[in-house]
């Protein structure tokens, strides 16, 4: 059962292929945004997936995402979220990025339940 509350944490070490140059969002070698919005879904999904029934996982379908502050290869940048609201087979998170300096990035992430087998179904249905 997903209670409110539901705390997660994941890190990351920025490399020559997260960094915005690499991924195709920018010029910069500085960790891209993109990165970062993966880290979060990394940390929310994990947060919670002890908690699922067996074959069940999580999606993810919303990302309000505030990418403030840049930073450079060879920094680790942190990801701590937080189950704000569980609704139904949906569950809103806040989240907060940040390195040994500053403040990276923080938003909201929302993701619903599903079963795996009939999500995958669903999907491959459109072959």
């Amino acid at each position: 059962m997903i209670q409110v509350g539901c705390k997660g944490h994941a890190a990351l070490r920025v490399t020559t292929e997260n960094t915005a140059r690499a991924m195709g969002s920018g010029e910069l070698p500085v960790l891209a945004t993109p990165a970062v919005a993966a880290l979060v879904e990394k940390t929310c999904w994990q947060a919670i997936a002890p908690e699922l029934e067996l074959g069940m996982t999580t999606v993810g379908t919303s990302l309000q995402l505030a990418h403030t502050a840049p930073t450079p290869i060879g920094m680790v940048v942190q990801c701590d979220c937080e189950v704000l609201e569980v609704t139904d087979r949906r569950v809103r998170f806040g989240f907060r990025v940040y390195d040994d300096v500053t403040e990276v990035a923080r938003g909201e992430h929302e993701r619903y339940l599903v079963d795996a087998e009939r999500f995958l179904k669903k999907a491959e249905s459109k072959i």
